[in-house]
């Protein structure tokens, strides 16, 4: 089995000059909305302060994640710590509370909730802020113009996206050059070796823009660690009480993980750090978002960054499945 400790590596961030650490640690399971998330904030520091350990400088969260819980916790991990080598990344755009201006990215929304992340985050700055998703009902020029704003302000570092179609993110970079305003340096989508629909939509236009790759859900919510099998129900993980996960128990899902663990396997690797490589063995690919659930898992996937692929595996690994990209697909 690979070796968490023999050391992190680290790239920049697309075009930009920010170093992050070609793991991303994704701080969803660091609250207690949903069932499967820790839901025990002595053990949520306990992994992120390993992964700090580890190397890992970049954590993502969102003010969603638990109606703030999930800021809150990291906020608590971070203290203390040299926060200019730490790259900390949130979200907005989802519902916030009942009443109106709960949600969007309208000017209104987004400072608002800057000013909330800041303060649950114990922090003066966030390096990245995203829009979690693409909003129908906010021009996105207001959108653009909050946003800069805010970096205008030091509140914010660089901007950032996440999941929305390839036309739209077309048009908020086009916007962003056309009106002078901040750029998204970044773009989460959900990408996996079974689920690469992206590799028809979103990534085509990060890879031609230089916008930095971050994909969320790269283990595939947990399809891709071998521990599902054909013939069996699932009992615990994601996928006895997620659908989005059931829905990746496919025959043509199931020949990939057929080629995967058969490669890990002769690796002497896991499922798991098999899959992480062949994500950072793409070009376009800076920072695969791991969400470990304990310290075994962190120190698995931290392990990942010194496991290689020969073009011949990549080529196996990639064979069962065409890309397709639909709406419904890309979970909009």
């Amino acid at each position: 089995m690979n070796d968490p400790d023999d050391g992190m590596e680290y790239t920049t961030l697309g075009s930009t000059g920010m170093e992050v650490s070609k793991l991303c640690l994704g701080c969803m399971n660091f609250g207690s909305d949903q069932p499967w998330m820790i839901d025990d904030e002595e053990r949520s520091r306990e992994v992120i302060d390993r992964a700090l350990d580890l190397g890992i400088n970049f954590l993502d969260t969102a003010n969603v994640y638990s109606r703030g819980e999930s800021e809150e916790i990291v906020g608590s991990a971070i203290e203390g710590r040299d926060r200019s080598e730490l790259v900390i990344a949130t979200k907005v755009y989802g519902e916030m509370g009942e009443g109106p201006n709960q949600g969007g990215l309208s000017r209104k929304h987004i400072i608002d909730q800057c000013e909330a992340s800041l303060e649950r985050l114990n922090t003066d700055y966030i390096d990245l802020y995203q829009i979690h998703r693409w909003d129908d009902s906010t021009p996105i020029e207001e959108t653009l113009s909050a946003l800069s704003y805010l970096v205008e302000e030091g509140l914010v570092r660089y901007i950032g996206a996440s999941t929305m179609m390839g036309w739209q993110f077309t048009k908020a970079l086009y916007e962003s050059d056309l009106g002078g305003h901040e750029r998204f340096v970044s773009m989460q989508p959900e990408y996996s070796l079974v689920d690469r629909h992206e590799e028809e939509n979103l990534l085509p236009v990060c890879r031609d823009q230089g916008v930095g790759v971050i994909p969320w859900s790269p283990l595939g919510g947990g399809f891709l660690t071998g521990k599902y099998d054909r013939d069996a129900e699932p009992a615990e993980g994601r996928a006895a009480t997620d659908d989005h996960t059931r829905e990746r128990f496919t025959e043509e899902n199931w020949a990939v993980l057929d080629v995967l663990r058969e490669i890990a396997e002769r690796k002497d690797a896991s499922p798991a750090q098999v899959s992480l490589a062949w994500l950072l063995e793409k070009e376009v690919v800076d920072a695969p978002i791991i969400g470990p659930r304990s310290l075994d898992h962190l120190e698995e996937n931290a392990a990942a960054v010194s496991v290689s692929l020969t073009d011949e595996e990549i080529e196996r690994l990639e064979a069962p499945k065409t890309p397709v990209w639909s709406r419904a697909t890309g979970d909009l």
